[in-house]
């Protein structure tokens, strides 16, 4: 025959597994109320972003809509300076949330930050230094919210340049063109042929 069982702590005793569980479940609430906070502002502050590139597309169609060569330079400049301050703006908005771009050029090639995923000769930088970014890395504080994909030096003379393929190969042309007979055509005075319509009359 066994004993009574224990008896229930006192008031001033060690809390009991629901009390534990009570304060977890409180502790969980608070921080999901915080996520959840910090999301609504995040998507808050992203609206006005989505304000500048609706106006961004509506430029767009107007770049595609132009009728002349000033409409044309006019509606890109425009278009252009949409998309620097949909940019701009969207750094603001990381930095405001602590988040910074790397800015890996010119630095060495840190494997704990970036992935490199090209080489490229050069005479006098030290191997491992970045030479460009193809994507570009990002911090949260210290910790790496997104790697850096790298282009870096290797010992070696610099590239040759590549050759612009829409250069016709060989000599310079040093005359002008003939102009075919369907051009010649084109270039005959319209009122020579009335003259001849009215010859024949």
């Amino acid at each position: 025959m066994t004993g009574p069982g224990p008896l229930p702590e006192g008031p001033g005793g060690p809390p009991s597994e629901l009390d534990k569980l009570r304060r977890r479940v409180a502790a969980l609430s608070g921080k999901r109320d915080e996520a959840e906070a910090r999301l609504h502002a995040l998507l808050g502050s992203l609206l006005s972003l989505d304000d500048v590139l609706a106006d961004t597309r509506r430029r767009a169609g107007a770049l595609h809509e132009a009728r002349s060569a000033r409409e044309t330079a006019s509606a890109a400049l425009v278009l252009g300076e949409q998309i620097e301050a949909a940019h701009l703006l969207l750094r603001a908005e990381f930095a405001r949330h602590d988040v910074d771009p790397m800015d890996a050029v010119g630095r060495t090639a840190d494997p704990a930050e970036m992935r490199v995923v090209g080489t490229e000769p050069h005479p006098s930088l030290p191997g491992g230094t970045v030479l460009r970014e193809k994507v570009t890395g990002f911090r949260r504080g210290s910790a790496v919210l997104r790697a850096a994909q790298v282009v870096v030096a290797v010992p070696g003379p610099a590239p040759e340049p590549v050759p612009d393929p829409m250069q016709e190969p060989g000599p310079v042309r040093t005359q002008p063109r003939r102009t075919t007979r369907a051009q010649r055509r084109l270039l005959r005075k319209a009122s020579a042929g009335r003259g001849r319509r009215a010859c024949r009359a």
